[in-house]
């Protein structure tokens, strides 16, 4: 007899087992009646349905345009009612709620605070809100059932002026919910370079940061991110595929700036779905995660905007199974590669992933033998 413990998931399973979430904003995972709710009590009227349904499916569809700039456009609904304290709070609450409902154990939420202050709110007030909101669905979980632990990332639009200043918040509360930072938006036409103050000082100040590169732009972005700007992760560099070459008898050869982000262990935080919507890959059976993983490069798997994608984790996973025949194998590797990546210290990533991803996993390749024990014992009364 051999081992099962090989064989493709169920989506139960997938469900089921521990996930840990790198790349999501909070903007981009509104539930629709929230967002319907929400804008009926702040007199926004411009929302294009209000049904949750069929808001949702116009989200889907406005989202899976193929272009950035056009996907981009979706968030002035969802920020137009994020605008006072209590929105934040509940948006941030139902967030650590769905994401622990879909067995989520570690997540780290970014957002834009500068979009948040049309009515008023300081930026003190907006990331007080927010990680008020995320404690609070930690809470509702628990409750549930349900174990997550939810850090916020701040970040600053990469077209606007304010990086330092977001830099400089993010490093002020390091200590009380948020973890690190990150620049976000179009990449063509604003390198991450135009930032460079905000990184400088976060490196003085020894902060973690992320940035989005290599996602509608290619090598030269992901180059700037890490070589002059020192970035810890990169969000999404799917386009790192460009430096590598795959010959007609499977050899492979890296370039000087993959083979640097597969031997530094650079993290990816990859989002399969969304990087179809913008283009950045042709299909799931194509999408460069395939080979990233087979090379051993630090890829992860995200979600990058739950309402805009249509999207989980469980989906991305069973999405990435359907195209790679993954198992639970590859599952728990992906899975250990972002709770490495995440950015908290590294006796609570070591903790997260001996006592809580490792056992979640272990406990699911084990199931196959209690349904052939049951289908063994059920299939005959006459012993050897």
């Amino acid at each position: 007899m051999t081992s099962q413990t090989s064989h493709v998931p169920t989506a139960d399973q997938i469900r089921r087992a521990p996930k840990v979430l790198l790349h999501d904003h909070l903007d981009g995972g509104l539930r629709p009646g929230t967002i319907i709710e929400l804008a009926r009590e702040q007199g926004y009227s411009r929302l294009p349905e209000t049904e949750p349904d069929k808001l949702g499916i116009w989200f889907r569809e406005a989202a899976d345009s193929g272009s950035l700039e056009r996907y981009l456009e979706t968030f002035a609904h969802t920020c137009a009612v994020m605008q006072t304290r209590e929105a934040l709070f509940r948006v941030a609450a139902e967030c650590a709620v769905d994401l622990a409902e879909d067995g989520v154990v570690y997540a780290e939420v970014r957002y834009a605070p500068e979009q948040h202050l049309e009515a008023g709110l300081t930026l003190e007030e907006v990331v007080e809100a927010v990680n008020e909101g995320f404690r609070e669905g930690e809470r509702r979980a628990r409750e549930a059932g349900h174990r997550i632990r939810v850090g916020a990332l701040l970040t600053a639009m990469r077209h606007a002026a304010r990086a330092l200043e977001i830099a400089e918040l993010a490093n002020r509360y390091r200590d009380d919910g948020v973890v690190g930072f990150d620049i976000a938006g179009a990449e063509a036409g604003y390198p991450p370079t135009r930032h460079l103050d905000a990184f400088e000082y976060l490196k003085r100040e020894n902060n973690h940061f992320t940035i989005h590169a290599g996602e509608a732009f290619g090598l030269p972005s992901i180059w700037q991110a890490l070589q002059w700007c020192g970035a810890d992760r990169l969000g999404h560099g799917v386009r790192i595929i460009d430096d590598i070459e795959v010959a007609e008898d499977g050899s492979v050869r890296l370039g000087r700036l993959a083979a640097y982000v597969r031997d530094k262990r650079i993290p990816l935080e990859m989002c399969p779905t969304s990087n179809l919507q913008t283009g950045a890959a042709a299909s799931y059976a194509e999408h460069p995660i395939g080979l990233l993983r087979k090379l051993h490069f630090r890829a992860t798997v995200n979600t990058d905007n739950r309402l805009m994608s249509g999207t989980s984790m469980s989906r991305e996973f069973e999405l990435l199974v359907d195209a790679f025949d993954y198992t639970l194998d590859d599952l728990q590797w992906f899975t250990v590669n972002a709770m490495k990546s995440a950015f908290i210290p590294f006796d609570e990533r070591l903790a997260m992933i001996n006592d809580v991803i490792k056992p979640g996993y272990a406990e699911l390749k084990s199931e196959w033998l209690f349904r052939q024990t049951a289908t063994t014992s059920g299939s005959s009364g006459q012993a050897d």
